[in-house]
């Protein structure tokens, strides 16, 4: 086990070298660069830049270096923590994206945590209770769940709050926290209105898993050692959560290495929505105005999360079903 994750770590870093050459070739790939992006967004508001300056802007970021060239001084800072200056946002980029990237996964992870909690158990007794009504009622909302699109919930939710309770449900942060440093008073205004994006964003994952976890053990249920452990006088509930639920949960295990990049790049619409202070909009917004630095990085970094979370599947498969070891 230990050579295996030695293996995994050392592969690692070629996965993630190559990752970042095929995202800074596609970053690149639109015609134009960030100089001639800026150009026609200041010629939208009635300002012209010449062809001189525009050559001075890109002579002033290095736009006019070739490509190869571009991206070894890119990769040289990245290995010293220097990722990058933002043309758009004119500063560091390891100055904008800790914030973005750290609010980010907050929302995920609790969304994560969120949607195992209520699947879990949902799944496990539409399972057992086969064909009862609490069964019909799991699979009727899990239908709902996977049907209504995230952005399509967010929306409606917005309606309701502002018709009906006349509050405006946008944002993580009350406006006198938004650019307020961290303390406790913004820690619980936060919290007091993460449950917003973490019940929207949780809908689908939670219909998903309900219905992943109900054909799951409804699988493993019919099995000769179910029976047999029945047949010795196991209590019932220590017969399903001991054997079949540990092999069901694999499913579960197994997909933390997409799930977490998944809700961390798959919020985009919702975040414009909710207007939420995470990675979504901005890496939409680099990659509009090819602010390459900065788009690069984050997926740089939505790779290492998948790289990471790859890895720690594997290794709680291994602790969870004694059947998969790495040798």
């Amino acid at each position: 086990m230990v050579s295996y994750l030695l293996r995994r770590l050392v592969w690692t870093i070629p996965n993630l070298i190559a990752v970042s050459v095929v995202a800074f070739i596609i970053i690149q790939l639109p015609p134009g660069d960030w100089a001639t992006a800026y150009a026609a967004s200041l010629r939208a508001t009635g300002e012209e830049l010449s062809p001189t300056e525009i050559q001075d802007l890109r002579s002033r970021y290095g736009l006019d270096d070739p490509m190869p060239v571009q991206y070894m001084k890119w990769m040289s800072g990245v290995v010293t923590g220097d990722f990058g200056r933002s043309f758009q946002w004119n500063a560091a980029v390891s100055e904008i994206v800790p914030s973005r990237l750290q609010l980010t996964l907050i929302v995920s992870i609790s969304t994560l945590l969120i949607t195992w909690v209520i699947a879990f158990p949902i799944g496990i007794y539409s399972a057992v209770r086969q064909h009862s009504l609490g069964d019909y009622i799991a699979t009727f909302i899990g239908f709902i769940g996977l049907a209504v699109p995230n952005f399509l919930l967010a929306l409606i939710m917005l309606y309701i709050g502002l018709k009906v309770f006349g509050v405006t449900l946008t944002g993580l942060f009350s406006p006198e926290y938004a650019d307020a440093p961290w303390s406790m008073g913004k820690v619980v205004d936060m919290l007091s209105r993460l449950w917003i994006p973490v019940l929207i964003l949780g809908t689908s994952g939670t219909a998903g898993l309900i219905r992943v976890m109900r054909a799951n053990l409804l699988d493993e249920l019919k099995k000769p050692y179910v029976i047999t452990a029945r047949a010795k006088g196991l209590p019932e509930w220590r017969v399903i959560m001991t054997y079949p639920v540990r092999v069901a949960l694999n499913p579960f295990i197994s997909t933390v290495g997409w799930v977490l990049p998944g809700l961390v790049s798959g919020t985009v619409i919702v975040a414009i929505v909710l207007n939420l202070p995470t990675t979504g909009p901005m890496l939409l917004n680099a990659l509009q105005s090819q602010d390459m630095y900065l788009a690069a990085t984050f997926v740089l970094m939505l790779s290492l999360l998948t790289v990471v979370g790859t890895l720690v599947s594997d290794i709680l498969l291994a602790w969870l079903d004694p059947r998969i070891r790495y040798r």
